[in-house]
């Protein structure tokens, strides 16, 4: 056996195997599996390449000398060589001793070691340790990627749930001043699923770090970015005119108490973005029916309806709120991954919502105007209960929706669909008033469920609303049936 504290050193280019050894550096090549057989080959023998801890690399596994293999991972020999039962080894050390890239390359023939077959041995480990290294930058890289990725991800999911003390805490460390406002608007970008971390890439260079540009955790094709200042919308506008077959939607400004509001709006806007010709919508470009009915009703409503949940702790007031809005706005999967919980979570909280308001959100209409009442319950202060015979003179939700600029616009809304020969107002009528659900609206107008579907789908177009994916979209189209009398209003506790 023999020792030494460095291996043999020296350029050999000009030999044909040290050519190869090369070969094997180049982008195309770098393949430590592929570096070790062919030095197995060129030595005839068997190499095997193992980390400090003795698991396996790449080759095969050959029996080795344990105490030769602890001297030359912890550094106390560069390199050694043994013979013994008709075997002739060489060992060689990987890197510095507790590196990422530290490991032995032993190699093992039937006959003694020749100079040349020692130097592809010593050449060869030089290779590996520089791939190693390289591999292991580019995992270092990865882990930090997911790591950024992670934290801007929960950033969003604590402002969702009006946590904003402390999205603001998460935020200063990597992204000071992202979040030194009291409001931003949420945009949405869609693309093919498979196009989705290029665009999410291109998103984060061109908002240059002054937005928070987030994977949505639950729709493959989307990128969610919380912006506060113009700048970032102007720039997103600019990647989708040069990305075919990517759409925007964004958010009103709110404040970031309401960002759980602003996505819902621009998920909503990037609704009407299919149907324009610039792929690209804002939310407050649209006539929304809240804005037609009398504050002072709409807020007396909103409170009366809500007030079961003044009673709760602050926090799970919020917490109930927040989940519910988002409950409404998607399903309850989709709604748990944005907010980090499990789905089963999302619906003991709604649950919970049902019963302290009275309501049951199987019901489409009752969906519709608590998702109503949320909204409207984020822009309103919180205010001490109502004295009981001011709560009993509280306006009813008849009176939100009897407004005339309400009925005026329901009406004209509703009539749109009176055009299409296949009397798509009376299929959606009835289809609202199933909970939107096809096969009881089908029993009931005695049509296959596929024509169900396909009349409500062919209403989105007309309406310039989704149906079909639920969401503010759909919440509008039953406050405007609610308004001109199409449906029944809900069952509530209010």
């Amino acid at each position: 056996m023999a020792g030494s504290e460095d291996g043999v050193r020296g350029t050999h280019a000009e030999v044909p195997w040290a050519q190869e050894l090369l070969e094997q550096l180049r982008p195309a090549g770098r393949d430590v599996r592929r570096v070790v057989a062919w030095l197995a080959d060129g030595v005839h023998g068997t190499v095997v390449l193992q980390d400090d801890t003795g698991n396996l690399l790449a080759g095969t596994p050959i029996p080795l000398d344990e105490v030769l293999v602890a001297d030359i991972v912890t550094g106390r020999i560069a390199s050694a060589a043994w013979e013994g039962d008709g075997r002739h080894q060489r060992l060689v050390r990987v890197g510095q001793p507790r590196s990422a890239a530290a490991g032995v390359l032993a190699v093992s023939r039937d006959v003694p070691f020749d100079r040349r077959a020692a130097d592809m041995v010593t050449h060869t480990a030089q290779v590996v340790e520089l791939l190693l290294r390289a591999r292991e930058s580019t995992a270092a890289g990865h882990r930090l990627q997911r790591a950024t990725s992670d934290l801007r991800l929960a950033i969003l999911q604590l402002l969702m749930v009006e946590d904003i003390v402390s999205a603001r805490r998460v935020a200063a460390g990597l992204w000071p001043g992202l979040l030194d406002t009291d409001s931003a608007c949420v945009y949405v970008v869609e693309s093919a699923a498979e196009e989705r971390d290029r665009l999410l890439e291109e998103c984060l260079h061109v908002t240059a770090e002054q937005a928070l540009v987030v994977r949505c955790p639950a729709m493959d094709q989307h990128v969610i970015v919380v912006t506060p200042g113009e700048a970032a919308a102007r720039e997103l506008r600019t990647v989708i005119g040069r990305r075919p077959g990517t759409f925007l939607g964004g958010s009103a400004r709110q404040s970031l108490a309401r960002t759980a509001t602003a996505y819902g709006q621009a998920v909503s806007a990037l609704a009407v973005a299919h149907f324009r010709p610039d792929h690209a919508a804002v939310y407050a470009e649209r006539t929304h029916p809240e804005r037609l009915m009398d504050p002072e009703l709409l807020h007396s409503w909103t409170a009366q309806l809500l007030r079961p949940l003044d009673a709760l702790a602050h926090h799970t007031r919020a917490e109930l709120l927040a989940t519910t809005r988002l409950g409404l706005e998607f399903t309850a999967v989709n709604a748990a991954k944005v907010l980090g919980v499990s789905r089963n979570t999302v619906r003991a909280r709604m649950e919970r919502v049902e019963g302290l308001l009275g309501v049951s959100f199987s019901d489409l209409t009752a969906r519709a105007v608590v998702h109503l009442a949320l909204n409207t319950q984020v822009g309103m202060e919180p205010g001490p209960a109502a004295p009981a015979a001011e709560q009993e003179a509280a306006a009813g939700l008849c009176d939100v929706l009897s407004g005339p600029a309400l009925r005026t616009w329901g009406h004209e809304l509703v009539g749109r669909l009176a055009l299409d020969a296949r009397d798509l107002r009376r299929t959606l009528r009835t289809w609202i008033a199933a909970g939107g659900n096809s096969e009881r609206t089908a029993q009931a107008l005695g049509v296959h469920a596929q024509t169900v579907r396909e009349h409500v789908r062919s209403a989105e177009p007309v309406l310039e609303r989704q149906l079909l994916a639920g969401g503010s979209d759909l919440y509008e189209v039953v406050l405007a049936h609610l308004a001109t009398g199409d449906v029944p209003h809900p069952r509530l506790a209010a």
